[in-house]
């Protein structure tokens, strides 16, 4: 049974090549949305909270403030509406999921940029 989840894993599933990015990061995810017949290209800019799971099961939450109220919105990697990722900038940030960021308002609110 291992065998046959393996297969279907390594051959069903169209591998997508992405940047890498981590907690911290902020991010621009394209996505594809169909509406009746038509389908529509809208995009998600926020931070990304966490990168949870492993190969085919991992996905990625990302962070954004509309207004006075923040939004979240998990992604699995191998969704077939995702057509890009951009990075817009690098986080410096100590933990793998700064879920203490919910909480942080003003300039509390603001991550450092990682140094290139």
């Amino acid at each position: 049974m291992a065998d046959l989840m393996k297969f279907v894993k390594d051959e069903l599933v169209v591998r997508k090549d992405f940047p890498v990015f981590g907690a911290g990061d902020t991010i621009t995810v394209y996505y594809e949305i169909k509406e009746g017949e038509k389908t529509r290209t809208q995009f998600f800019k926020g931070v990304v909270i966490q990168r949870r799971g492993s190969a085919n099961t991992e996905t990625f939450t990302i962070r954004k403030m509309s207004g006075a109220i923040g939004v979240e919105r998990i992604f699995p990697v191998n969704l077939p509406a995702l057509q890009k990722v951009e990075i817009n900038k690098k986080g410096a940030v100590r933990r793998a999921r700064i879920f203490y960021f919910r909480e942080l308002t003003g300039k509390k609110a603001k991550i450092k940029d990682k140094r290139r």
